[in-house]
């Protein structure tokens, strides 16, 4: 609508350069409530299609801000991407803001180049699953488990039950899978730019300019600069807002809401629930 009118503005109303679309990714990857929705394809393919579909645009910047989260949604998100840029001939710059790590990475790993911050949070390129063993706590207290299965490993890595050797070992068997499966990817996407070093695909991560010597980024710096220097000191990058349905707007004064009681106690919980497991993937990253 913009791009028409320009055509029919006075000149020193038009912009000069280029305008280049920018999708922003933040938080984590699949996690999320109902008045908390996490980074899905679901939650970010209007986005994407909107910036991608600016004829005119000679790339697409996806602004990025994620500790990781879900493979799929991850991988899903990274094809959609690749799908859309193939589609509308489109270069994607990726930009990383505090971090881009495991699926965060995988996400940024879609675009032509990676751009990082100096301190920005680059790679863990690995597959991490974490639980509790609390066997012993509910035997201390008296309290029985009753589990009725139709299967005998439907059970597999319960909390409360003691930890089966061969659960464990299923459980790293589908870890490599998926972990075999980022690193092609990783790969592929990058190319010769990657170090042989040992640790770029053991889970560790590194600061921008770390990552940059290691291949996992092409450049240290900001998104608007690096535009600029890009595309002329006239291009203008413009956010492309993520549509929301009525249901997932957050209502103003959510939290009075929740507070009150008439959220009722399951949503109170979830809620805190999800707030701790997102502070503690950032946490990962000292951020």
């Amino acid at each position: 609508m913009l791009q028409a009118l320009s055509s029919v503005l006075p000149a020193k109303f038009r912009h000069k350069g280029p305008v280049i679309p920018v999708v922003r990714l933040a938080g984590a990857i699949g996690i999320g409530t109902p008045f908390r929705p996490g980074l899905s394809l679901a939650a970010v393919a209007q986005g994407l299609e909107r910036a991608f579909a600016v004829k005119r645009a000679p790339a697409v910047a996806i602004l990025i801000n994620s500790p990781g989260g879900s493979p799929v949604q991850s991988h899903l998100i990274h094809k959609r991407i690749r799908q859309l840029a193939a589609e509308k001939n489109k270069t994607v710059i990726a930009y990383v803001e505090d971090v881009a790590a495991s699926g965060g990475y995988m996400i940024a790993c879609a675009a032509d180049e990676i751009v990082a911050d100096p301190s920005s949070i680059v790679g863990s390129i690995g597959v991490v699953s974490a639980s509790f063993g609390l066997d012993r706590f509910i035997e201390r207290y008296g309290i029985e488990r009753r589990v009725y299965t139709s299967g005998t490993r439907k059970v597999t890595l319960d909390p409360f039950q003691p930890e089966n050797p061969d659960d464990v070992e299923h459980l790293k068997a589908l870890q490599r899978d998926v972990h075999q499966m980022f690193i092609e990817l990783v790969t592929e996407r990058r190319g010769a730019s990657l170090s042989t070093s040992e640790d770029l695909f053991s889970g560790l991560f590194w600061a921008g300019e770390a990552a940059r010597a290691l291949g996992l980024v092409d450049r240290t710096g900001d998104m608007r600069t690096d535009l600029k220097t890009r595309f002329g000191e006239h291009a203008v990058p413009r956010l492309v807002a993520q549509e929301r349905s009525l249901f997932r707007r957050r209502p103003p004064g959510l939290g009075g809401f929740l507070a009150s009681g008439m959220g009722g106690p399951a949503i109170c919980v979830d809620e805190a629930l999800t707030a701790i497991e997102l502070r503690a993937l950032y946490a990962r990253f000292g951020l």
